[in-house]
Parts: structure tokens; C-alpha cells; sequence
């Protein structure tokens, strides 16, 4: 077995995740997924307020690449990574030699580590980031907690803590009040 290398292929815009799989049967079936251990596609979670509920979603980093470890080695892999329905082929660097040659060109380690961090940190992470982020005089309605049913204006927002200051009217007085980001959705 040769060495395993990172190596980004190109696949249709969206259609991402079915490339993925069609990859992953087409390698076990040959037999191969010793020699292609590793199909990723980088992604980060969102949530968005929708009709009042919270959805969390995953939003693809790179629309249109997946990120594969393998040995490229065998000359079977590279034909069936590229004849794989959804797959374009492999990225590769123009001003390199291999590229002119139409043979991939592997991944610096520095931009794997960089896209394995940002895809560890997205599976850790507990709260997701939110899709279209507050800002300060933005109409928003209140959907969960005491305030359920108030609208009001964003008077402050603090990003690092998902939470804002809110003002609203409560018996004809203006208060402040500080909510989550998933305790608001913005009116519409």
C-alpha cells in the first residue's frame, strides 16, 4: 500500500452528498476503501428561526468539493473516484507539473489541518451559528419564554453569548429585556 493523501474533488453544485455516497458504493464494492479510508465533505451547522421553531441545518463550507483521503497509487482508484456519477474530477494546481499531466495534486498538510479544524469544531460545537445574524433597531417577535407574543427592537446584540437586549412594551412602558437568539425570530 502506498502513502494516503488529501485530495479535493470537484462535484456538482449541490448534489454533493449524493457524489459522496455514490463514491463510498462504488469503492466498496471494488473493494478499495482501504485505499480511499476517508470521503468528507466540510460542513458547519446553522440554525434559523422558522415559523417561530428553531432549525438547525448544515451549510457545505466549499459548495461543489469533497474532500477525500486516499492512495492514488493504483491507477483503478483515480478512474473509478473520477467515473463516479456527480464527480467532475480533481482539483488540481495549474502551475504544477503534475496538473498538466492530469494527475491530482494532493493538499498542503496546512489546509488539511485548517479544514479538519473547522470541520472538528462544527461537530463539537453545541450551539450552531445563527444563519442571518440581529442587528441593532430590527424589528424582532418574541416566540418562547414569559415575553411570548411581544414584539419589540433589537437595542443590543451580543454575539459571543447568542443573546440580545430586546425593548419592549409592556403596559405601555418600554423595557429591556434579554432574550437568546432562539427565543426571537425576525418579523417579517
Amino acid at each position: 500500500m502506498g502513502e494516503l493523501k488529501w485530495y479535493v474533488v470537484r462535484s456538482v453544485s449541490g448534489q454533493e452528498k449524493k457524489a459522496k455516497n455514490y463514491l463510498e458504493t462504488e469503492l466498496g464494492r471494488h473493494n478499495l476503501t482501504e485505499l480511499v479510508p476517508q470521503v468528507l465533505i466540510p460542513v458547519e451547522k446553522v440554525f434559523e428561526m422558522r415559523n417561530g421553531k428553531k432549525r438547525v441545518r448544515e451549510r457545505n463550507l466549499y459548495p461543489g468539493y469533497i474532500i477525500i483521503h486516499a492512495d492514488l497509487g493504483h491507477g483503478e482508484v483515480d478512474h473509478i473516484i473520477t467515473s463516479t456519477p456527480g464527480v467532475i474530477g480533481f482539483l488540481g494546481d495549474k502551475d504544477k507539473k503534475d496538473a498538466a499531466n492530469n494527475k491530482p495534486v494532493p493538499l498542503h498538510i496546512s489546509e488539511v489541518n485548517r479544514i479538519l479544524g473547522i470541520v472538528d469544531e462544527a461537530e463539537q460545537q453545541t450551539t450552531a451559528t445563527l444563519d442571518k445574524p440581529y442587528v441593532v433597531g430590527e424589528l424582532v417577535k418574541v416566540v418562547d419564554g414569559p415575553f411570548n407574543g411581544f414584539s419589540g427592537n433589537v437595542d443590543e446584540v451580543f454575539e459571543e453569548r447568542k443573546k440580545l437586549n430586546v425593548v419592549v412594551k409592556i403596559f405601555g412602558r418600554s423595557q429591556p429585556v434579554e432574550l437568546s437568539y432562539t427565543q426571537v425570530e425576525k418579523e417579517v
